[in-house]
């Protein structure tokens, strides 16, 4: 099909889509390498300096995509502005290191421990006895009964750090994801985290290091403190070996003992009280600033489904410049994720230039401030901007490694819901195949913004580009060399025809769920069926 002149898209408006034409009528609109190399390259330009929250160079790119939305007749998606702004309370850690005393023993923060700053409390000094919980896993339905018998009330506990090995993928991340929500409903104040071996030989202790130099940041409700999934655990920390075996010194089991077990397929060590006491204590130097959520809407075209919306999402914030960094400071994030918001407005392109809407609104978001925590896309999710209508289904664009023809996706999400069927028949139609999560201990379900709508209880959909043929071994070399580094940037050898392919992969999968005849549903034997809220009624699977 012939692409519609940009000047004819700039003309385009909601008047001129009022008229919803049948389905059948409208053919597929077509999507070029170059309209989506186009978006990846200004984002991830040096002028922008990284994108990170809060930024000059954020708002630069926040601006060229509600640009985008206006350009093509969409209605501003925050009131009658583009921009939700998000409020947030950023936190640095204070100019003394924190401390980790362990019966007696001062560990200091980036040697053997790791403490983080905090946007809750300024100066803090947390102390009590510990109780190891296993994997700090509450979910007795899935087979996880870590806190049995355990009396953690006003205590801290300490846990293994992910989920036993041979747990699905996806229940996993989610689990993993809730910890100190359960550690807080059975009375816990603080959690202490101690990697396996399997979690150190994928993130070696000096990377954990180097990561945790960065600020912590909440979004600040409307009651002015910084929001907190569990309020009640005042504070954290991560041990290294060293930190680890004093806080297990004297007990009935070794902390080796305990990480064999766990290196087992199945593994779940039982719980215990530990005899050292432990006092955390840390300063933070705490500010506020404010960042937008993009967003815009397409109307539905038809009046029955018009008040329920289909959010197409990307996160537009990266990581932005580090001055102590020799050569290259910023971090331009061309794949993490110039990529995505490059999807997004390609969809939104071409839902525009079909000139016919679909049955049911979509909302399209460009949110702030993943990188600092899912942060932009739980306030959208908390905060909702649809008025009486409500969010029925999610697709999440987030970091299509794009540097090779991919022959298979990843659909994070879709075997959990009625969304399936709908990927299903998207990835068939370019010749895509789809294949099981290659990276399970990576977590990635939890660790993009969709999950924020699923723990909202709003199916969702998360792509990958897969691992197949040559894909694994690209895909593997970026998370190695390239993911959150300077060097995620347009030099890197991208295959645009392939990052067409996903934005219309996407497309296809927005489209339909906009146009069905029911909205989409958890399955009812899902564990995401059974764990999560959402007024929709679960549906049963087809077999």
């Amino acid at each position: 099909m012939r692409l519609i002149p940009a000047a004819a898209l700039a003309a385009l408006s909601l008047a001129s889509l009022g008229q919803a034409q049948p389905q059948s009528q409208a053919a597929e609109p077509a999507f070029t390498p170059e309209g989506f190399r186009a978006h990846v390259e200004f984002l991830s330009h040096d002028l922008l300096e990284g994108r990170d929250t809060g930024t000059r160079g954020y708002d630069i790119a926040a601006r060229y995509v509600a640009t985008r939305f206006q350009s093509l007749g969409l209605k501003p998606g925050a009131g009658d502005s583009w921009y939700q702004q998000v409020p947030f309370a950023l936190a640095n850690l204070g100019s003394e290191a924190p401390r980790v005393t362990i019966g007696g023993r001062t560990f200091t923060h980036g040697q053997e421990v790791l403490v983080g700053p905090t946007a809750l409390e300024a100066n803090q000094s947390v102390e009590g006895p510990v109780v190891f919980v296993g994997y700090g896993l509450d979910s007795p339905a899935n087979g996880f009964n870590d806190y049995r018998g355990l009396d953690v009330r006003g205590k801290i506990v300490a846990t293994l750090s992910g989920v036993p090995m041979g747990t699905p993928s996806e229940m996993g991340a989610h689990l993993n994801a809730e910890k100190g929500r359960m550690a807080e409903k059975n009375g816990a104040i603080g959690t202490i985290t101690i990697p396996t071996r399997a979690d150190h030989e994928r993130r070696p202790w000096a990377r954990r290091v180097e990561l945790s130099k960065g600020p912590s940041m909440n979004w600040i409700g409307q009651d002015g403190r910084a929001f907190s999934r569990a309020p009640g655990i005042r504070t954290g920390a991560t041990l290294d070996t060293a930190a680890a075996e004093a806080l297990f010194a004297g007990s009935r089991r070794s902390l080796s003992a305990i990480l064999d077990e766990a290196a087992l397929e199945g593994g779940k060590p039982k719980g215990f009280t530990l005899k050292p006491t432990v006092k955390i204590e840390r300063q933070s130097e705490i500010s506020r600033i404010s960042s937008p959520n993009v967003l815009a809407v397409m109307p539905g075209s038809d009046p029955q489904l018009a008040n329920e919306y289909v959010v197409l999402m990307a996160h537009l914030d990266h990581e932005g410049v580090d001055p102590d960094l020799q050569g290259d400071k910023i971090y331009n994030g061309a794949m993490d994720n110039a990529t995505g918001t490059a999807t997004l407005l390609e969809v939104a392109r071409a839902m525009a230039a079909s000139g016919t809407r679909p049955k049911r609104s979509i909302l399209f978001a460009a949110v702030t401030a993943e990188e600092d925590g899912l942060l932009g896309s739980e306030y959208l999710a908390r905060h909702p901007v649809v008025g009486n209508g409500k969010v029925v289904g999610v697709v999440n664009l987030d970091m299509p490694v794009l540097l090779y023809d991919f022959q298979d996706v990843i659909a994070f999400g879709a075997d959990h819901s009625t969304l399936g069927p709908i990927v299903a028949r998207a990835v068939g139609q370019a010749n895509v195949k789809l294949s099981p999560d290659p990276l399970p201990q990576e977590n990635l379900f939890t660790r993009s913004d969709h999950y924020r709508f699923v723990q909202a209880g709003v199916p969702s959909v998360f792509l990958m580009t897969g691992f197949g043929a040559e894909g694994g071994a690209k895909f593997r070399d970026f998370l190695a060399t390239h993911y959150h580094k300077p060097s995620d940037q347009t030099d890197l050898p991208f295959d645009w025809n392939a990052a067409a392919k996903f934005a219309r992969i996407n497309y296809l999968i927005a489209n339909e769920i906009a146009n069905a005849p029911e909205a989409p549903r958890w399955y009812a034997d899902s564990f995401f069926g059974q764990a999560v809220g959402g007024s929709q009624p679960r549906a049963t699977r087809a077999r």
